[in-house]
């Protein structure tokens, strides 16, 4: 409780100490940046923290995190100075906004701090490595951090998440096992107040319009959908579940069998399982949760399944996972704030010549965009190809409303896009020098399309909302939207995809020609016998590209309309300008989700044709980042239609019912995974181990020997520790892991994926073997030096997984601390 409390009251402070900054950067806005606030602070506290420490002006120590937070103080000192009037009469008209805003980030704070203590394993799925990373930062006196499962080397990984942290957790003296499951609640509340801000900057644009949208305080009420529809709403396989544990669409023989089509059909894994008996309500079948990240089923040509990760946010906050991808969700949306204030034009400046006098972007708002997307980079990199893509676009449709559509448009994305790229890079260069990427480019997509019914599992409870929404505006407008440009641009764009596939596919048959004839021998086919066959697979399979087709052209045709679709009557003026893109004051209900529409459309379109090659060989990842990337912006598009319908449906009509009986249906089906999982991983909030949110509890019931082992080695010198090497997603590793202090290998499958391959292992696993087992002291010593190892740790897992031989170090060396089975060894 005092850990949360501090975590709190820290985060707390710091929006409050960031808020004149962000109101002199977010002019555009409504909220002028206050629900951006927290996540802007911790964002440029860690990016002054991390940048002093690797550069050697500061340490990794209370000293050095202080220092960094001065500088932020500092900026928003200036910005207060400036600002002081306006700032002082924004926060006394936006009372009900900050309330609001206050009352929703603790709610959410609380609300999964209090699940995740419920069950606060960190055992489980790559968890571990997580907490690896955070105390290998923690135990770090310079960045780049240790990595402490490859001793003598720094983490090659994307770790700036980790960093912000570390950071905390040392500023608040908690150990790493606990900051990580605080971590993970911040950044679902980070995610509420954040998607919260969006939706209500977009909602109270209409407030200001001579329309039924005119209650400031209906805004505010609406946005609330938004952390809604992006952290709890889910998708539908939970009521697959539920139909299933009822024994729906199964007949039962005479001698028992159960029979179903239907199940048979829809070819979902356990779901193709039959039921047991005696049915009921509540899924109850081992690990049913898991199945919601897995609904994409991809067979090869043999019929072979190979497994798709299709993951959303509440499953990873249900997991209680802080991967990359979760840890970015705060600072993508604040790069999507960024975004609509650019599509505002509230960075315009036509004096602006620090770069190129033709790019009309003021200094500050260039600078901290480059900072928020290199913090992208360096958070999840996959993050920032999308983040770029929106800001480059929302700067160009306020360009073309500004000036019209010509030729100048295409040159603003270099315009923009160069520079920004080029300094968000800088920004961050310490982090690139030591970074190894695993992609290795793209490779096409032959035989892995997405059956239809799969797609709508996964996404039909955004894309319900979503097509009312389209349909409404095109309803409203029927004239406007240029379908001519809609149809061009989506259809071009599957056909240069189909292209590429293609294209790519006769590059690799000429480059890679052995492995192409192997891979067609495989199949027992010859090339145009398996084009014809995954042709013809796409086409039986063609559900989920109709229905991007059927999202991506409506949209586009809608985003480049003339005239203010969806709001008011046609204006004569408006309808005469020389953009088709009307004042984005006054479009922006529409168009700027729209955008966010279009991008996550082209993201989940993306995986069809094409994938990054990694280490998997097929797009098993790709669609887990891209999926992850479009869940966040079509939530934010699916909450704002809700709302905007909301405030435009007035009165009791068969339309105004429909859609609220739809929405209410399909939010109702959504929420049946939050509430199912939470009920099964808390054991309905009776933990029989009590709540507490350190899993270290767990290591002292489970491991009491290995949990003292720890504990002493942390009063300890730092220094290398040797321990048992085995298998990813294990136990193995547990020592470097709860220190941070690096051992000679810990998950080697692990390593190899970040780092490109085993060459760096070398002869570390083999050599831990020796040392362990090996009766020659002489032998044993030459390890201990080669890899500088000061602990020797022996405990159950050792002894059970390898035949130790301890009479050597027995002999050799003073053993510091014993405790059952567990003994450590100190060399000199």
């Amino acid at each position: 409780m005092t850990a949360f409390l501090s975590w709190y009251l820290i985060l707390t402070l710091l929006g409050w100490l960031t808020f004149p900054l962000v109101y002199h950067l977010f002019p555009a806005l409504t909220d002028r940046g206050y629900t951006l606030a927290r996540t802007a602070g911790l964002l440029i506290w860690g990016y002054a923290f991390w940048l002093f420490t690797s550069l050697g002006f500061t340490r990794n120590d209370p000293g050095g995190i202080l220092f960094a937070l001065a500088t932020l103080i500092a900026l928003s000192i200036w910005s207060l100075i400036t600002h002081h009037s306006s700032i002082v009469n924004f926060i006394r008209s936006n009372i009900p906004l900050i309330l609001t805003t206050e009352i929703l980030f603790l709610i959410a704070f609380a609300f999964l701090a209090f699940a995740r203590s419920a069950n606060a394993e960190l055992a489980s799925t790559e968890k571990p490595m997580e907490l690896m990373f955070i105390n290998s930062i923690m135990r770090s006196e310079t960045f780049p951090p240790q990595d402490a499962w490859l001793s003598g080397y720094s983490i090659s990984y994307y770790y700036f998440g980790y960093v912000m942290t570390a950071m905390l957790a040392g500023l608040s003296s908690i150990p790493g096992s606990l900051a990580h499951n605080l971590m993970t609640s911040l950044v679902f509340a980070l995610g509420a107040i954040g998607s919260f801000g969006i939706i209500y900057n977009l909602l109270s644009k209409n407030a200001n319009l001579k329309s039924p949208i005119s209650n400031r305080g209906s805004s505010i009420f609406n946005a609330l959908l938004a952390p809604l529809f992006l952290l709890l709403v889910s998708n539908f396989e939970t009521v697959l579940e539920v139909l299933h544990r009822r024994g729906l669409f199964w007949s039962k023989s005479p001698d028992g069998t159960f029979t179903s089509a239907f199940w048979t059909w829809l070819d979902m894994k356990e779901l193709s399982q039959s039921p047991v008996e005696p049915f009921g309500w509540i899924p109850e079948r081992y690990l049913w949760w898991w199945r919601a990240s897995r609904v994409i089923q991809d067979y090869d040509m043999l019929g072979a399944h190979r497994e798709v990760i299709d993951e959303f946010p509440f499953f990873s906050f249900l997991l209680g996972d802080l991967h990359p991808h979760v840890l970015a969700i705060p600072f993508g949306l604040l790069a999507i704030s960024v975004a609509l204030n650019v599509f505002l034009g509230g960075w315009k400046d036509r004096n602006a010549s620090f770069i190129t006098a033709r790019l009309d972007f003021k200094p500050a708002g260039f600078f901290f965009a480059a900072l928020v997307l290199g913090g992208l980079a360096f958070l999840n990199t996959w993050d920032i190809l999308i983040a770029a893509a929106l800001i480059v676009s929302a700067y160009i449709l306020w360009r073309a409303n500004e000036n019209g559509w010509n030729g100048s448009r295409f040159e603003d994305i270099f315009i923009l896009g160069i520079p920004l790229g080029v300094f968000s890079l800088l920004l961050y260069l310490p982090f690139y020098l030591g970074f190894s990427s695993q992609a290795g480019g793209i490779l096409p997509n032959f035989m892995y399309p997405t059956r239809g019914i799969h797609f709508w599992v996964m996404w039909g409870t955004l894309l319900v909302p979503i097509f009312i929404f389209i349909f409404y505006l095109w309803r409203k407008n029927p004239t406007r939207p240029n379908w001519k440009l809609g149809f061009t641009i989506g259809l071009g764009l599957t056909f240069v995809l189909g292209l590429l596939t293609f294209l790519l596919g006769l590059i690799g048959s000429i480059v890679e020609k052995g492995l192409v004839d192997a891979t067609l021998a495989s199949y027992n086919m010859t090339a145009p016998q398996f084009l014809a066959a995954t042709s013809l697979r796409r086409l039986i399979h063609i559900g989920s590209l109709i229905t991007l087709l059927a999202i991506l052209i409506p949209a586009l045709a809608l985003l480049f309309s003339r005239g203010i679709s969806g709001i008011t009557d046609a204006d004569p003026e408006i309808a005469n300008h020389q953009s088709p893109i009307a004042d984005p004051q006054l479009s922006t209900a529409n168009r700027f989700p729209l955008l966010l529409l279009i991008l996550g459309a082209l993201l989940v379109l993306a995986p069809e044709f094409v994938f990054l090659r990694d280490q998997f060989g097929y797009r098993i990842n790709t669609v887990f980042k891209f999926y992850y990337q479009a869940w966040m912006l079509w939530s934010l598009v699916a909450a704002f239609g809700v709302g905007y319908l909301a405030q435009s449906l007035r009165g009791f009509t068969f339309a105004n019912a429909g859609f609220r009986l739809a929405i209410g249906l399909v939010t109702f089906c959504g929420l049946l995974y939050p509430v199912f999982g939470l009920m099964t991983r808390t054991e309905n909030f009776k933990p029989y181990f009590g709540y507490n949110l350190d899993d270290f509890a767990r290591i002292q019931r489970e491991n009491p020997d290995d949990a003292a082992g720890i504990e002493f080695l942390l009063t300890q010198p730092k220094g290398v520790v040797a321990e048992a090497v085995g298998g990813s997603y294990s136990y193995y590793g547990r020592i470097s892991t709860f220190t941070g202090y690096p051992t000679v290998l810990g998950w080697p499958g692990h390593e190899a994926q970040w780092r490109g391959g085993y060459e760096l292992h070398g002869s570390r696993e083999n050599d831990i073997l020796t040392l362990y087992a090996t009766a020659r002291w002489e032998e044993a010593k030459t390890i201990i030096e080669r890899y500088n190892i000061r602990y020797i740790f022996i405990g159950n897992l050792e002894r059970n997984s390898m035949p130790v031989n301890e009479e050597k170090f027995a002999i050799n060396l003073t053993p510091i601390f014993q405790q059952g089975g567990t003994v450590i060894y100190e060399t000199p």
